[in-house]
């Protein structure tokens, strides 16, 4: 019990203090400031900017207390379940061994290509691979009626702050874990297969150059209440603050729309683009009428469960007729 206290607290800490982190404090720190010198350049004051900048009214409301509830609660049971997961280390053996078995002889490709192409070309790859599944799979949890059941827990939120990014169903959370460890798996697999010992990460702080860039340009502010937004041009290769705010937005047209997570161009192709709208206020949350219920313990963790069985009751029960 002691030894997984210690563990619990050293995980809790961690996701400020470790560099992987979305919420790692220098990040934290560079969206506060990019925030404050955005609102400066809105015409608001030095300390108007501040004290908007840092939002206390979005970090003391009752949303964000269920968020903070949903991060203690959600560590502890992820330290339960992840020794039953599977990991992309074993994910990336065993695709290893499948390719040697697939293929009778391994390519010598490694031998004819410089080692920076190959990290340059492993750094893009897995990033591109990641990025796309977490958009297919952000997509599914939308449309699919059983799988937005979880993921309404995350979009029942009506403020938002950096640890929004944090307030998942538990369901939800595991799934997104077993999609970024089988995606980054099936990456490592594949280049060790091919360039074997020449295979490696550009790295700042031991994350992935390009996250890196992403996390420091003010990735914590797109669950925030500042409306950053880009020139449209880059907003279809990027996501920026306020396109994820649409996302979040309780207005029909926003419904299913941008669901990417750094890059837009999967929205593209997909038909779920929207622009920033600067000059619109946006609400947050499921709907006009949200209960404040909708923000306890039960409606965040177990309602899920109670409407995916009253639906497959109806269902069977139509069957059945």
């Amino acid at each position: 019990m002691t030894s997984f206290i210690s563990e619990y607290w050293s995980d809790l800490s961690e996701l400020f203090s470790n560099s992987q982190q979305r919420l790692y404090f220098g990040y934290l720190l560079c969206a506060l400031i990019i925030a404050f010198f955005w609102l400066i350049k809105s015409g608001e004051n030095v300390k108007g900017s501040l004290a908007k900048a840092a939002g206390m009214r979005q970090w003391l409301c009752r949303s964000a207390l269920a968020d903070y509830q949903l991060i203690i609660i959600n560590k502890a049971v992820f330290l339960l379940l992840i020794p039953l997961l599977v990991t992309k280390l074993s994910i990336a053996t065993a695709m290893f061994e499948l390719m040697h078995q697939g293929f009778s002889q391994r390519s010598s490709i490694d031998n004819e290509l410089p080692s920076w192409l190959i990290i340059s070309a492993f750094t893009l790859c897995i990033f591109l691979l990641d990025d796309l599944a977490r958009f297919y799979l952000h997509k599914l949890m939308h449309e699919i009626p059983w799988l937005w059941e979880f993921h309404k827990t995350h979009h029942s939120a009506t403020a938002m702050t950096p640890l929004t990014v944090l307030r998942t169903h538990p369901v939800e959370g595991l799934i997104f874990a077993l999609r970024s460890a089988f995606v980054q798996g099936l990456c490592i697999a594949v280049f060790i297969y091919f360039f074997a010992d020449k295979v490696d990460l550009y790295t700042v702080l031991e994350v992935n150059v390009l996250v890196f860039a992403f996390n420091v340009a003010g990735a914590n502010l797109r669950h925030s209440h500042v409306p950053i937004y880009y020139w449209r041009w880059l907003e279809t290769i990027i996501i920026s603050p306020a396109q994820h705010q649409i996302h979040h937005s309780i207005q029909p047209r926003h419904f299913n729309k941008n669901y990417g997570a750094i890059l837009a161009i999967w929205d593209k192709f997909c038909d779920s683009h929207c622009y920033s709208e600067p000059q619109h206020a946006l609400q947050f949350g499921l709907n006009r009428k949200q209960l404040r219920s909708e923000h306890h313990l039960y409606s965040l963790y177990f309602a899920a469960f109670a409407n995916i069985y009253a639906s497959c009751k109806r269902y069977f029960q139509r069957a059945s007729r």
